[in-house]
This record gives structure tokens, C-alpha cells and sequence, in this order.
């Protein structure tokens, strides 16, 4: 065992029974389960908070959540003498949910659902100790403007790589597509009143590695970015990564929509934000964004690529919309 680990489980009132290693963090087989050790930049507030989460879903029925462990002083967060914080949560033994199995796509979808029953009900130990999340327009008038950024960066550039001349040649279509839906995000600013108004909770990062296939059903993990948000916004999320990765199938999108709706029902409102939110080219964002903050003298091909298939995937994704949506733009 390594002397870091050793600093940090000095500290915990647990039985190491064996120790496995991964990136920035480390799996342990204890006497009191599996647990993992992260390094994490989260203060000691955040952790009680996500704490109390974690007790309210518990108590609601979804049994399966990373809640975080006390050390032996009772604190949440362990610090380091380098200062490195760490922070051990509950585990469990499976694997990440396939997202090329219909079957676990819709039960991941159907855990969702009851999350956000449960997310969405009064919680008064988290009363004024969560934060808030963004405004959708906001936050797309953000992604434009730095889309308009990276292009005037790229402009200037003397001698143009392949992902450059790609974004510029495509840059006009996909930023009037952003824009327009932007335009439409103001229309949202209700969903938005209404899930501060009524501190419904959203997960905030609900994708397919943050799921954990077990024996006993889904678990469901990190809620390190747990907020006040429209609950939609978590489906959204979910919902763009598996269709991106299944060629936006219709059959498939109709039954993630069905699953979620039978257990949590969406309101005419919560479907246009969906679909809104489906509509804005975030692929297209994410890849320049990376390429922008990155080492630009060399681009590997993988980010080229990742850039084309953005542009691709737009016919494929508005016949989507316009099917299970009746949107269009």
C-alpha cells in the first residue's frame, strides 16, 4: 500500500481487506463493503449536503447511492498533509450500463423517473444549501459566444490544420442552427422559475458511467453536481449521449420517452425544453471547445473526426425531432 493511501485510511474506522487502483481514485473491499476513495476538490458543506441527499433518496426507495462515509472525527472530507482532499463513498460491484442494450437503456431511464419523484420532493435538511443551476438561454448564449470566440481564434491562424478548416467550412450552418434555437430557449424561463420555486433537485451528471449494473438493480453515483434545475435537463443529458451513440433511432427514442413518462410524466412545456435542448448542436460546441483548450500543435485525428460526425449526425438528428417531437426548425 502506497504511503498517500495509508494517510488517507488512518484516518477511517474501516478494515482494508484488499485494494484496487484507478485513475484518481482507488477501490476498497472492507469490512463494512465496497468502498472508493476519490480525490476530490469538494469542500466539507458540499459533502454534508450531498450526505442528506443521499439519506432523503434512501429514504424515498432508491437504495442504491454512493452517500459518503465519516471519518473518524466525523467529517466527510480527509485532507492530506499536501493538502490533497479525499473523500470515501460507498461502492458497488457490477459495470457500467451497456448503451447498446435497449433493455438497459429503458431501465436506466425507468430509474430516472423515480429518481426524480423522489428528487422533486420537499427536502427541508437541503432548504438554501443547494445551488441553483443556469438559466437555459444563458447558458446556450454562453456556448455561442464561445463557438464566435473559438472561430475569430481559428480566423487568425496563419497556417490551418484539418480540424480548423473543417470547423470554418461548417461553422456557418451549425452557429445559425445554435442561434436559433437559443432564440427559442426564452421560452423555457418558466420550467425554469418553477423548478426554483419549487427546489426540485436534478442529478446533473446522469449518464451511462455513472450507472452501475449490480445484482440488486441500478445504482446510481456522483451526484457531486446535484442542484436545483429543471428535471428535464437530467433526461436530456442522458438521452443525447445514447441517441449520438445510436445513430438517433426513432424506435429507440420513443421508448426511452414512453419508459420515462409511465413512472414520471412530462408536462407540453418539459417536452418542448427536451426537445430543445435535443435541437442545440452540443457535439458540435464540445468538440471545438476541446480542440480550443487544447495543445493545438498537434490535433489527433480522433478530434477531427469527432468534429465531422457533429456535422453528419445533424440530418439524422432534426428528422428525429421532427418524428418523436413534431419539431422543427
Amino acid at each position: 500500500m502506497k504511503e498517500y493511501e495509508l494517510e488517507v485510511l488512518e484516518q477511517y474506522d474501516i478494515e482494508v481487506k484488499n485494494i484496487k487502483r484507478g485513475r484518481n481514485s482507488f477501490l476498497l473491499d472492507t469490512d463494512r463493503g465496497l468502498c472508493i476513495v476519490q480525490n476530490t476538490g469538494m469542500s466539507e458543506r458540499r459533502a454534508e449536503s450531498m450526505d442528506r441527499l443521499c439519506l432523503h433518496l434512501r429514504g424515498g426507495g432508491c437504495r442504491l447511492v454512493d452517500n459518503p462515509i465519516a471519518n473518524k472525527e466525523g467529517a466527510f472530507v480527509s485532507k492530506l498533509e499536501d493538502g490533497t482532499v479525499y473523500l470515501v463513498k460507498k461502492w458497488f460491484a457490477g459495470r457500467e450500463c451497456n448503451v447498446q442494450k435497449e433493455y438497459e437503456i429503458t431501465e436506466a431511464v425507468k430509474n430516472l423517473a423515480f429518481l426524480h419523484n423522489v428528487l422533486a420532493e420537499p427536502t427541508d435538511n437541503l432548504q438554501g444549501d443547494v445551488p441553483v443551476g443556469t438559466k437555459p438561454e444563458e447558458e446556450l448564449q454562453r456556448y455561442n459566444q464561445k463557438l464566435r470566440k473559438i472561430r475569430g481564434f481559428i480566423r487568425k491562424r496563419p497556417a490551418k490544420n484539418e480540424f480548423e478548416l473543417l470547423f470554418l467550412s461548417c461553422f456557418e450552418e451549425m452557429y445559425a442552427f445554435a442561434k436559433e434555437v437559443t432564440g427559442k430557449a426564452e421560452e423555457c424561463r418558466k420550467l425554469y422559475e418553477e423548478s426554483k420555486r419549487k427546489q426540485t433537485l436534478v442529478h446533473g451528471d446522469y449518464n451511462y458511467h455513472n450507472l452501475i449494473m449490480t445484482s440488486e438493480g441500478i445504482a446510481t453515483v456522483n451526484f457531486d453536481n446535484f442542484r436545483v434545475d429543471i428535471q428535464a435537463g437530467d433526461l436530456y443529458y442522458f438521452m443525447r449521449k445514447i441517441m449520438e451513440k445510436n445513430h438517433w433511432d426513432r424506435h429507440l427514442g420513443e421508448q426511452i420517452i414512453r419508459s420515462y413518462t409511465r413512472i414520471h410524466p412530462l408536462s407540453g412545456a418539459e417536452m418542448e425544453y427536451l426537445a430543445l435542448r435535443l435541437a442545440y448542436p452540443e457535439k458540435f460546441f464540445k468538440a471545438a471547445n476541446t480542440y480550443y483548450q487544447s495543445n493545438k500543435a498537434r490535433i489527433p485525428q480522433k478530434s477531427v473526426e469527432k468534429l465531422m460526425l457533429s456535422v453528419q449526425e445533424t440530418k439524422e438528428k432534426k428528422r428525429f425531432l421532427g418524428d418523436i417531437f413534431s419539431f422543427h426548425l
